[in-house]
């Protein structure tokens, strides 16, 4: 007999198998391809005066491209951009020094000069105070920090340099943006989840910021950000001289750049971990709305928050796989009010610019996304509205990579006077009014004022207030702990009460949560009531096996509870709570859950689960990870499935099991996973019809009444869309969420987007294709560059094998006009099957949605 440690290693070639797979790639990969933004075509934008060697820039009808500067290898790769003075810019080498540019009528007539001072590797500039503010990287003799660059002699070049603010960080995840607040009298800096919080004077958001994980978490199998813990990439606001430094938001990533609104309200775009793609805490690029005392949830590893989780914050709009670099706002540009107003965030690794759309949404926003310009390889790092012209200048460079410059006019007919900001809604107001008078200051009157809000239906006047209530001496409002009535209001005091530790806290936390039905709250309160259980569990240092018991009593009878994220949390804290009833339950789940990302969550609480095994759940669970190995994922995906099969073994009780428990589950442990197509359980279903519009079309512009809703959701899993796309808060992310398709997209639309995928490729998910000097032709997407080299993703079902081409065997880049998306993927449904799946689709998830309601 091997022995059990070997049994293990023998199986961690899981990890090696299923490592390869860098980005999830199944069968109806970008189904729907151009659901995200709407599609572009070839001619709709134009690019003036070339583009040196890169293809048609694509922009939006009205707009035109123009190359402002092509910049020499000599002066490096530009990443950052900053207006200086009236009609000059400022522009930093990620690896070098400053340069001046002059922008001229044409590139012919545009200068550029290097400043003087002995200071560059910016991922951040801007001009204010009469000085040059530099976010600069260590290099040579050079510390990481905020310098402030004054110009005391009149001579136009600074030769006053000053590290104003010395800052722990470097690399692509190290100190970035800096921006102007908008009463002009502060700055705004930000730094990736790689550098270290200096010394704050101030915090908006309250200093008990902890990892909080309810089970353990586990670090990154590829090795990445081990070690780094909370708080993450953080915000701050700072003082022109440096001295004062005061948290305004943490809990990022990496947000390259931050970008204040026309209201005054402040956003960034934060990046994804590109290596989780396909597990269950992998978070798209997202943008956010960067409220006072906002705490976003990253933490690194397994470990990061979930965007409902009441103790952060999520997103505006989420954008999905990406390398966010540069935003700003359209404020005052010669565009029309639409684009005056529109946010602009740069992808770095799909070249694309989008156009944000704000909408106000209480005291928050919603947005929808526009592809506003986008190239292969057109890698966007910085974006700046230059006031002399009103123009966006944006700057492509970055990893050594061939940088340009590059404006973007409006030749368009409407409008381009000045926009008129739209006002802030009535709970925006009210937002600001508690985190201007209580996330600082500390008062008689506070917890009255801030009293009402905890109630409020909206989620972010509830957060303003409840930090508001943080600020204050507990002893002020841990009376009210135990006299509230209203059921938000006790979530809200019972979470500010658990993040604060409040002297004696437990018993009145423990009492207010217990005595909640379970059946009169919404699934919001279910999962801030499951939160603030496990919050309680890590924080509260007298919680015990009896409180365990209280949880178990309230809440472990409601699992499976039907709804994905409630059955996630609960999953999390029974594991906790060890209640063997449990363990089932969660076997049950794991066998299935339609997602892969909601499988791997109960693995993962399987793995620490121990209590409630019979031998036939261990041998089923086992199995499981035996048939993971066709599970796809990013660079991290295999070693994490490795790390978890690895958590389970080591919790086995090999002394609870008799000899023939002991010899089955060997057996099993023995097995070793193997690869296969991972479209074979599609291509094995028999071919229905070759389906096409005609056949189908009078069929779905009739109204769909009485569909099936359970056929409709079992065909979105048998035809793989679960494992790219986002439905009704589960599955992949790596293509387009499709829970909003009714309000987007006519049935027609919806049904030939299915059956003729490449009769409209969307810019945001279209190929290139390469003709190379040596006559070969490769077609795919980029999804990398470094120096003169593109890295090119050509088998979406094989992303982790990249091809690589140099820039000097290029000879034709162009658009390639095939989808991404297989044809024919319909083929083995029936025409009930068809209708149940568009009318699933168009529900949104809703089973009371009249096409899919019962009749």
């Amino acid at each position: 007999m091997r022995t059990r440690s070997a049994i293990v290693s023998s199986f961690l070639n899981v990890g090696q198998i299923t490592r390869t797979w860098m980005v999830i790639g199944a069968t109806l990969i970008w189904c729907i391809n151009w659901i995200g933004n709407g599609s572009l075509r070839a001619d709709d934008g134009a690019i003036a005066d070339g583009s040196d060697k890169q293809p048609n820039i694509k922009t939006l009808p009205g707009f035109e491209v123009e190359l402002v500067y092509s910049v020499p290898k000599s002066e490096g790769s530009w990443v950052s951009l900053a207006v200086e003075k009236p009609g000059r810019l400022v522009a930093s080498d990620q690896y070098g020094r400053l340069y001046r540019i002059t922008p001229g009528d044409t590139a012919a007539d545009t200068k550029v000069e290097p400043l003087l001072a002995k200071i560059g590797r910016a991922q951040g500039l801007l001009y204010a105070f009469d000085s040059l503010y530099v976010m600069a990287h260590a290099g040579d003799d050079q510390p990481a920090g905020l310098y402030r660059l004054r110009d005391t002699d009149a001579d136009d070049q600074y030769d006053k340099v000053e590290l104003i603010l010395p800052l722990d960080g470097g690399g692509e995840h190290g100190p970035h943006a800096i921006v102007r607040s908008p009463d002009g009298q502060s700055l705004y800096i930000c730094a990736g989840n790689h550098t270290k919080p200096p010394a704050f004077q101030t915090t908006a958001l309250p200093a008990t910021w902890e990892e909080d994980q309810v089970i353990p978490r586990q670090w990154d199998a590829g090795g990445h950000a081990v070690g780094i813990m909370a708080p993450g990439g953080w915000i701050a606001k700072v003082d022109p001289e440096g001295k004062s430094v005061r948290l305004v938001a943490a809990g990022f990533r990496n947000e390259y750049d931050i970008a204040f609104s026309a209201q005054g309200e402040l956003f960034t775009y934060d990046a994804d971990m590109e290596w989780d793609v396909g597990a269950p805490w992998y978070r798209p690029t997202r943008v956010n709305h960067v409220v006072s005392g906002a705490e976003f949830g990253w933490r690194s590893g397994t470990g990061k928050w979930p965007a409902y989780y009441p103790d952060s914050l999520g997103s505006v709009i989420d954008i999905g796989p990406g390398s966010p670099t540069g935003v700003t706002f359209g404020t005052g540009a010669k565009y029309p009010a639409k684009y005056q107003n529109a946010m602009y965030i740069a992808d770095w690794s799909y070249g694309i610019i989008y156009a944000l759309h704000l909408k106000p949404s209480g005291a928050s926003y919603t947005a929808e996304s526009e592809l506003f310009c986008s190239a292969p390889a057109m890698q966007v790092a910085d974006m700046v509205i230059n006031p002399s012209d009103r123009l966006l200048y944006y700057v492509v460079g970055g990893r050594r990579t061939q940088s340009s410059l590059y404006r973007v006019h409006y030749r368009g007919t409407e409008s381009v006077e000045f926009a008129r900001p739209a006002p802030r809604t009535r709970e925006q107001e009210e937002r600001l009014l508690l985190e201007n008078l209580w996330h600082s200051n500390m008062g008689e009157f506070a917890v009255d004022s801030i009293w009402k809000y905890l109630a409020n239906p909206d989620r972010h006047l509830r957060y303003a207030a409840r930090i508001a209530l943080e600020h204050q001496p507990t002893e002020t409002w841990k009376p009210r702990l135990s006299q509230t009535q209203d059921t938000q209001t006790t979530l809200e005091m019972c979470l500010a009460a658990v993040r604060c530790r409040v002297p004696d806290c437990k018993p009145i936390v423990m009492g207010q949560l217990s005595a909640l039905n379970w059946d009169e709250l919404s699934v919001e309160q279910r999962l801030h009531l499951l939160r603030v259980y496990g919050l309680a569990s890590v924080r509260l240092s007298d919680f015990s096996a009896e409180d365990w018991q209280t949880v178990i009593a309230h809440v472990g009878q409601r699992f499976p509870n039907g709804h994905v994220h409630t059955d996630l949390e609960l999953a999390r804290l029974l594991t906790a709570a060890k209640h063997p009833a449990a363990t089932a339950t969660m076997v049950q789940l794991l066998r299935a859950a339609p997602s892969q990302e909601e499988q791997i969550h109960y693995a993962y609480c399987l793995a620490y689960a121990t209590t409630g095994w019979a031998p036939e759940l261990r041998e089923d669970y086992f199995r499981w990870f035996v048939d993971s190995a066709n599970l796809r994922g990013g660079h991290s995906f295999g070693g994490f499935l490795a790390n978890i099969r690895k958590q389970a073994v080591e919790s086995l009780d090999w002394n609870a099991m008799d000899a023939q428990a002991t010899k089955s589950l060997e057996a099993v442990l023995e097995l070793k996973p193997t690869e296969t197509n991972p479209i074979a359980e599609l291509e094995a279903r028999p071919v229905v019809k070759k389906w096409s519009m005609a056949d189908l079309i009078s069929k779905v512009d009739a109204p769909l009444t009485g569909r099936d809703f359970e056929n409709g959701k079992k065909m979105f899993a048998v035809t793989q869309c679960f494992k790219c796309h986002r439905f009704d808060g589960t599955g992949g992310i790596v293509g387009p969420d499709l829970s909003a398709v009714r309000r987007r997209f006519s049935k027609h639309d919806l049904l030939e987007s299915l059956l003729e995928p490449s009769k409209v490729v969307s810019d945001q998910y279209q190929a290139t294709m390469f003709q190379l000097a040596d006559g070969r032709t490769v077609t795919g997407r980029v999804v990398n560059l470094n120096g003169d080299q593109y890295m090119v993703q050509e088998d979406m079902l094989n992303p982790g094998r990249l091809t690589t081409i140099k820039v000097e065997e290029i000879e034709e880049m162009k658009a390639s006009e095939i989808s991404m998306m297989p044809s024919g993927l319909l083929d083995t449904l029936t025409e009930d099957d068809i209708l149940d799946l568009i009318a699933y689709l168009r529900s949104g998830g809703d089973r009371t949605f009249s096409e899919v309601a019962p009749r």
